[in-house]
């Protein structure tokens, strides 16, 4: 019996061997560039969040905008929301930034309420501050003026 269990471990050990070497092949679709899947590469650095607190452009109606500055340290969670201390109705004036919309202050009914709806309470469900990055892939994104400037001018 332990005869056989001896065979089986070193077959094991032997077959771990030949996996071990197929994982150092090249990573399938290139999503490893300049790795192969055992190797462990050093991560990339973490890009900067945009500080610049200016109001971006939206792409599309109804578009959630963007957050333009900093949220790092920003608790928001059932107990408190960071968020509101200046985006609510009753401090947005004070601190002078935009008021979150009306409709965080409606029920999925359409009811308005005295305080920010549950459902809309956690920011960062629709909410993103954006990085200081170059685009991963070149963007030829046009919102509806620019395509409809570009079939004006069309006969």
């Amino acid at each position: 019996m332990k005869k056989h269990l001896l065979i089986a471990a070193c077959m094991g050990l032997l077959s771990w061997g030949a996996v071990a070497e197929s994982l150092d092949a090249p990573a399938p679709d290139g999503r490893r560039l300049g790795g192969t899947i055992a190797q462990e590469l050093q991560a990339e650095e973490m890009p900067k969040v945009e500080n610049k607190d200016l109001k971006r452009e939206r792409n599309y109606p109804e578009q959630p905008p963007t957050i333009p500055h900093k949220i790092d340290g920003y608790r928001v969670d059932t107990n408190s929301n960071k968020c509101l201390s200046c985006h609510s109705r009753s401090t947005a004036a004070k601190s002078q930034a935009p008021m979150i919309s009306i409709t965080h202050y409606m029920d999925r009914d359409g009811q308005p309420l005295a305080t920010v709806s549950p459902r809309r309470y956690f920011c960062e469900q629709c909410h993103v501050p954006q990085h200081e990055t170059p685009a991963a892939i070149p963007n030829t994104f046009k919102n509806i003026d620019q395509v409809l400037e570009g079939g004006a001018s069309q006969p």
